[in-house]
């Protein structure tokens, strides 16, 4: 699929660097059960919605994009024989929320395809930014991927997309329609509309950091071209199924496009 003019979208949305300590651990500290990491080395990428980010910039989309200046961090120790994770420590300050007049003045830049939201619920987006989006922008298709559970739902220009356990705990009275709301259940695919999208078959789950990110940006890709959401869903997963079989968060590119298509 090539693009066949330059798409712009305006992401908004919650970044962090995501690290990976890798090490061996073949012993237990004298001081306690717990075990000892002998370290390797240490890597690193832009997670949350810079991973959303770094996807639609790698397939070509000009993106406009807004976020924290605050520096959150996940760092993850992995033992690297059984590539399993030992631990995880987070670093999250206070995020100074996103002003209204920020969109407005993002929004005389450009003409936009579509709006993105990547709320990690950090702090930096709140309910009345997506309302303001929302209601100034009625014609454009926004995207919001987000962990509140009480969401504005009565636009019909926004569809969501949460994972199982974020739907799991929405407010009931919250629940957005069908039609707006795509969820995706890992291994087993994605929901929309009452349909299930199956996962293609997957050979080995390597990592799933960031594999919900990777499937919106994909969604997103695939949408402004053809506004099909059956097939921007199985498109997704198709993308979402290649970042996980891959260590840390996975970038797509154009050669995983064109192979996705020819599948």
């Amino acid at each position: 699929m090539l693009l066949a003019r330059q798409y712009n979208v305006l992401l908004i949305g919650d970044s962090c660097t995501d690290e990976w300590v890798y090490g061996s651990c073949d012993r237990l500290s004298p001081e306690g059960p717990i075990p000892v990491m002998k370290y390797r080395e240490k890597q690193s990428a832009p997670g949350m919605a810079a991973n959303v980010h770094e996807n639609l910039k790698s397939l070509g989309i000009n993106v406009n994009f807004l976020t924290n200046k605050e520096p959150i961090t996940k760092t993850r120790y992995i033992h690297e024989r059984s590539n399993q994770q030992i631990l995880r420590v987070d670093t999250e300050p206070d995020c100074t929320p996103l002003h209204p007049s920020e969109l407005t003045i993002a929004a005389v830049h450009q003409r936009y395809d579509a709006v993105v939201i990547s709320d990690y619920n950090k702090g930096y987006i709140n309910t009345e930014c997506i309302d303001h989006l929302a209601k100034r922008n009625p014609d454009i298709k926004i995207f919001v991927d987000t962990k509140k559970t009480k969401p504005p739902i009565q636009y019909n220009n926004i569809v969501y997309k949460i994972n199982d356990k974020e739907f799991s705990k929405l407010d009931s009275a919250y629940i957005p329609k069908s039609d707006h709301l795509i969820v995706t259940r890992g291994a087993h695919g994605a929901y929309w509309n009452k349909k299930q999208f199956p996962c293609p078959e997957i050979q080995r789950t390597f990592d799933v950091t960031g594999a919900g990110d990777t499937f919106l940006a994909a969604l997103v890709f695939y949408y402004i071209q053809l506004p099909d959401m059956s097939e921007a869903i199985n498109f997704a997963n198709r993308a979402a199924a290649i970042a996980v079989q891959n260590p840390g968060t996975y970038t797509l590119t154009m050669e995983d496009v064109d192979g996705i298509l020819k599948s």
